[in-house]
């Protein structure tokens, strides 16, 4: 009977110790608010433990090796930066480490963005690593793009611009027959001329095709947005364009020389590289405000002249001029 009693009394200690360690694993955790803790590439549990104790996001780094050879499978652990809730159990934040649920970083390119505000936004990026100088224009397909904490600048560069390659190689691909422009090089800086005319998604086409017929006849392009690249790189002007600016020859002003300017003017967004390979079927040549956030187009001048007419109405009666 002595034995049996004995037996029994160790049984009961294994079901409790056994229930103690199961309620260590999967009951509340420590972190009265959510964490971030990183596990360095090519950590081994017991660092990876380390780093969770100090981040208080467990309450022992040896207690939580051994739970985790007994409860959790032997998995291996991934590295990252890991955002681990209030109160997560320790077998939640283990199934963290082996799913890879790493915590996403973002750099937000919107279409448009001239390169010297990619590298702004580069450089504020918060857990990004390294120099990087600013991107070539026109290279960038602008997107949201993740990152983890520790990736280089350069990285991302090469896979926004590696991005935008296949696009803009799918896309020519793709393109309709006898447009106005005979590159790749040329879609792009033409599409980043669309996309600094309108705003409007469904003018991309129609802009699009005015600027294809003006490059067809050689007449001058005559877009704002090429006058103000030189002087600012792509960064808001702040005043109207000077006089002088519209006659100053420097490659990329196309009210001074016809044809497309030296180079890409911003980083154009997908819809404005679809809209200049497949443009709109129109022979409008002009086109201005219409008051709404839009454009009124015209295929002769006499029209045109009348439709500025309406926008300058406009503008006096919203005391503009």
């Amino acid at each position: 009977m002595r034995k049996l009693g004995c037996l029994l009394v160790l049984i009961a200690a294994i079901v409790l110790a056994g229930f103690v360690a199961a309620n260590m694993w999967a009951g509340a955790g420590p972190a009265e608010r959510p964490v971030t803790v990183v596990v360095p590439q090519g950590a081994s549990l017991a660092r990876a433990a380390t780093e969770l104790e100090q981040a208080g996001a467990i309450r022992s780094a040896t207690r939580f090796r051994l739970l985790a050879r007994v409860f959790g499978g032997g998995g291996s652990i991934k590295a990252g930066e890991y955002d681990v809730p209030a109160g997560a159990s320790a077998s939640e934040v283990y199934a963290l480490l082996q799913d890879g649920k790493v915590r996403q970083r973002m750099v937000v390119v919107p279409e448009g963005y001239p390169s010297a505000l990619v590298h702004d936004a580069l450089m504020r990026a918060d857990g990004l690593t390294g120099e990087v100088p600013v991107p070539a224009e026109g290279s960038i397909l602008p997107d949201s793009y993740a990152f983890q904490r520790g990736d280089t600048r350069a990285a991302v560069v090469t896979r926004m611009q590696a991005a935008m390659n296949r696009y803009l190689a799918d896309a020519w691909a793709k393109r309709k027959p006898n447009i106005a422009v005979s590159t790749p090089e040329q879609a792009i800086i033409l599409a980043s001329i669309v996309e600094k005319e309108t705003g409007k998604p469904s003018e991309r086409r129609m802009v699009a095709a005015v600027y294809g017929n003006r490059l067809r006849i050689g007449m001058p392009l005559q877009a704002d947005p090429t006058v103000i690249y030189p002087i600012t790189r792509g960064r808001p002007l702040g005043r109207r364009i000077l006089r002088s600016e519209l006659h100053a020859k420097n490659g990329y002003n196309t009210y001074a020389s016809a044809g497309l300017p030296v180079g890409p003017i911003a980083n154009p967004g997908r819809a404005s590289i679809d809209a200049v390979l497949n443009p709109a079927s129109s022979p409008a040549l002009y086109f201005v405000a219409d008051g709404t956030g839009g454009h009124v187009f015209a295929n002769t001048l006499p029209e045109h002249n009348a439709n500025v007419e309406k926008w300058y109405a406009i503008r006096r009666s919203r005391g503009e001029m």
